[in-house]
């Protein structure tokens, strides 16, 4: 290795130490789910750190299911989808899929990373405009990016620069508005009614990146397009199996049928990447049955929701990662919904990023596991630990937690 190279990167993970803004990876010794073996742990601890939103990971029905896959269809593909890598249970899977979420037709990726990657690509070009909100998920910033479309950001959730941005565009053959469902640093939804009522004001396509929503959010778990009553005028959503859906890997889009053919005709990660293992496909089954068919761990996530964030604020910790609400009159934080199961608990400011890795790692000593966020996967000065509820939890494990953050905080 070339040694001027070899100094700036020794240099560069010097500099990201000395921020405090390492980031280290535990080993897990056990399946995911609420209660963990950690391999620098003593004992189990309780987990609010994983995606896990329904506490499927390891269900049983999930996880033999998964079994039955491996035994009838084999480990992998060790092929792409149009040569021979498609079964009868990535058809299913996608079948599902559109029923569940009321769509046409569904096309699966590896990841939901490849999905939004692969979108815009294959469905706009030079002569379209993406309108893109400035706190989308990384994996729609990069996929936008991979496009020739001329690239418009509007400012969070702000309607009045999003109505700016769309008619900054109105040259474009098609413009699209791009947002998340659910913003996944701060559990904020997307004011989906008033970006769908734009949409038509200016004759504009919407995309939503649900991963944060499906499987939980609205009455039938079918995200936040149900939430909102929004579900017949969103035309592209994509999402992730790698969350609420059980938690293993494989993203997609659903919408039109003929969208999703021509995503199968030139999506270059559909195209070049290996099929979604077997036994994930027949466990994804297995979990978006539990989904469709009973509403009891919706509840039980609601429920364990709503009891750590009222417990938090009355022990005083700032949850409100927007400091203090909306800035700019255009903004819209949607009013009369269920709070989201992301909880962000604050530490603004120069020092904020040691402090919560700080607290992070008192709590870990104490038997609870979180993870603390910092910049660059969050601005400069939001540090924050990103608190996620799961129906796996018990009461007893949600106030255990906040007895947690309580105890590590008057350490300081």
């Amino acid at each position: 290795m070339d040694g001027h190279f070899r100094a700036h990167v020794d240099e560069t993970l010097a500099g990201i130490e000395d921020a405090g803004l390492t980031k280290r990876e535990r080993v897990l010794t056990t399946p995911q789910s609420a209660s963990i073996g950690v391999a620098t742990a003593d004992a189990p601890v309780l987990n609010f750190c994983a995606n896990n939103y329904l506490g499927l990971a390891d269900h049983p029905d999930v996880v033999a299911a998964a079994h039955a896959g491996l035994d009838a269809y084999g480990f992998g593909m060790a092929s792409v989808r149009f040569i021979c890598g498609t079964q009868t249970p990535h058809r299913q899977l996608e079948r599902r899929l559109s029923e569940f979420l009321g769509t046409e037709d569904t096309i699966l990726f590896s990841s939901c990373f490849d999905a939004n990657g692969g979108v815009f690509e294959a469905l706009f070009g030079a002569e379209d405009a993406i309108v893109s909100d400035e706190l989308n998920h990384a994996s729609l910033i990069d996929g936008i990016r991979l496009s020739k479309a001329a690239r418009y950001r509007y400012r969070n959730a702000d309607m009045t620069d999003l109505e700016a941005q769309l008619r900054a565009a109105s040259g474009a053959r098609f413009r699209v508005i791009v947002t998340d469902g659910v913003f996944s640093m701060d559990g904020a939804y997307a004011p989906l009614r008033e970006i769908c009522d734009l949409a038509d004001a200016y004759g504009a396509l919407v995309l939503v990146d649900d991963s944060h929503a499906v499987g939980f959010v609205g009455d039938g778990g079918r995200g936040t397009p149900e939430l909102f009553g929004v579900a017949d005028r969103v035309d592209i959503v994509t999402g992730t199996l790698g969350k609420a859906l059980g938690g293993a890997s494989g993203g997609y889009v659903s919408a039109r049928a003929g969208t999703v053919e021509l995503l199968r005709q030139r999506a270059r990660p559909y195209l070049f990447s290996n099929s979604v293992a077997p036994a994930v496909v027949t466990g994804s089954l297995a979990a978006l049955h539990l989904v469709a068919s009973s509403s009891d761990a919706r509840a039980r996530l609601n429920a364990n929701t709503a009891l750590f964030r009222g417990l938090m604020d009355a022990a005083g910790f700032d949850l409100d990662p927007f400091g203090g609400g909306a800035a700019a009159t255009g903004v819209v934080r949607p009013a009369g919904v269920p709070p989201h199961p992301i909880t962000p608990v604050m530490f603004p400011g120069a020092d904020g990023a040691r402090e919560a890795s700080a607290i992070a790692e008192r709590m870990l000593s104490s038997g609870v596991y979180v993870i603390p966020f910092s910049f660059p996967v969050v601005p400069r000065g939001k540090a924050r630990i990103r608190v996620q509820l799961s129906a796996g939890h018990s009461e007893q494990g949600v106030r255990a937690c906040v007895d947690a953050f309580v105890a590590a905080a008057s350490a300081e």
